[in-house]
């Protein structure tokens, strides 16, 4: 018995096997996982440019569909919703200019409802677009991904090794300038 090699093969795929497909599917998720965020990036880009091309003016209507517009992108993935904020900021003239809220909207999911207050201080406008006087448009979007290894359908509660990796944080932020005037206004985007 101990020369016969008949199931040698087999018992060697059969301890080959789980390590291949756990690379398979390591695989798939790491390369969904890159796609998303790329796409992360894309719905703010998006966004932002096409809040930046009104000509002068808009509404909160025109706001949200474009955040929605932002939203679908993101499709097929669908294990958990995004959160687009469009936010207007004006920088003063004085010595040393200071941002401030000009007008928000934000997405979150299917909802739609007003962000930061106007007037508010914006204190992550990077130095260099510091500008006296100007004004800009900042999209950010945030996804918490889900993997598929660890998602249901249900929303169950994950456990084991799976809830160590239940979520992985996906940000972008674009700051643009109108292109058609000098600033964007909204009347109705934060009643």
């Amino acid at each position: 018995m101990l020369r016969d090699r008949r199931g040698v093969a087999a018992v060697e795929f059969a301890l080959v096997a789980p390590l291949l497909l756990a690379l398979f599917f390591l695989t798939i998720e790491f390369s969904q996982a890159i796609d998303a965020d790329k796409k992360v990036g894309r719905m703010a880009s998006m966004a932002a440019d096409l809040i930046t091309q009104q000509n002068g003016s808009t509404n909160q209507a025109d706001v949200d569909a474009i955040l929605e517009i932002g939203e679908a992108i993101l499709q097929p993935y669908n294990r958990s919703a995004p959160t687009l904020t469009a936010t207007a900021i004006q920088i003063s003239n004085d010595a040393t200019p200071i941002a401030t809220v000009a007008w928000s909207r934000e997405l979150s999911g299917d909802v739609s409802s007003a962000g930061p207050a106007p007037g508010l201080p914006v204190t992550t406008v990077p130095t260099n677009l510091m500008i006296k006087g100007s004004f800009l448009i900042r999209v950010q979007a945030h996804l918490d991904y889900k993997p598929i290894l660890t998602w249901t359908a249900q929303q169950k509660a994950s456990i084991g090794l799976a809830a160590t990796f239940s979520s992985l944080s996906m940000n972008e932020t674009y700051y643009l300038r109108p292109r058609m005037s000098p600033a964007i206004t909204c009347s109705d985007c934060n009643p």
